[in-house]
């Protein structure tokens, strides 16, 4: 059964969307990260992505203590990503209460530096994001693209044992018109074994039973439940069924 994994973005403290990942088209929804968080572990929800915008920015963390306050009011299991670049701040978000640290841009500018944590670490630590624009990774909250091909991408970190990543098409992202389901088909079909979470664009219920029938093994699931197109009843009721 595929996971829904809500996200919470955070800037300045505070719960956020960007649209297509540009920081100049924000929109606030909430000033209380941790009872936004409340409300979808009270929907049965056990995971959480959640992303330290201005961390991603900048290229340090920024809103740690965000994860620490979640992590310790709720059970959900959180996956923390944004502006990591050290060993330090790796292990900062693993004592904070982060089950999996998501890691992009170190992966992409500092590959000897990823594969050391990976050998000290092991790889079902990280959360690796492929996030694209054009098929082309882009890395830095967005910010800069590369020339990388996503699907070179996740095969030779697959080469290295790293399986489990998230692949957001930017210029779907909080526009609520659905996720690029040939993309992840793609993926799919191309990178055996990979542990694939789609982002982006989803929007309905639908869409979450697209990409579980391709394969996916979890939605990241963002601006459709801010503006109310899913609701928490009905992630409820999708989490109890039976398949």
């Amino acid at each position: 059964m595929i996971e829904i994994i809500p996200a919470i973005d955070i800037i300045d403290g505070k719960c956020v969307r960007l649209t297509e990942g540009d920081y100049s088209r924000k929109t606030e929804y909430s000033s209380d990260p941790l009872a936004v968080a409340k409300g979808f572990e009270a929907s049965g929800v056990k995971r959480l992505h959640l992303v330290d915008l201005d961390g991603a920015k900048t290229g340090a963390i920024r809103n740690l203590s965000v994860l620490e306050k979640i992590a310790k009011e709720t059970n959900l299991l959180i996956d923390f990503g944004g502006g990591i670049k050290t060993e330090a701040e790796m292990e900062s978000v693993i004592a904070a209460g982060a089950t999996f640290v998501t890691l992009g841009s170190v992966v992409v500018k500092q590959p000897e530096l990823f594969e050391s944590w990976v050998a000290k670490y092991g790889p079902e630590k990280y959360f690796i994001g492929a996030d694209v624009r054009g098929q082309k990774i882009a890395v830095s909250g967005w910010q800069e693209q590369t020339d990388i091909d996503a699907i070179d991408f996740i095969r030779n970190l697959m080469s290295k044992r790293v399986s489990y990543f998230f692949c957001t098409d930017i210029a779907k992202d909080g526009r609520l018109e659905g996720p690029s389901e040939e993309l992840y088909r793609q993926m799919i079909a191309r990178c055996p074994g990979v542990r694939l979470v789609a982002s982006g664009g989803v929007t309905t219920i639908e869409d979450i039973l697209c990409m579980e029938k391709l394969g996916c093994e979890g939605v990241i699931v963002g601006k459709a439940f801010y503006e109310n197109r899913i609701s928490l009843k009905e992630i409820e009721k999708f989490n109890t069924r039976t398949v």
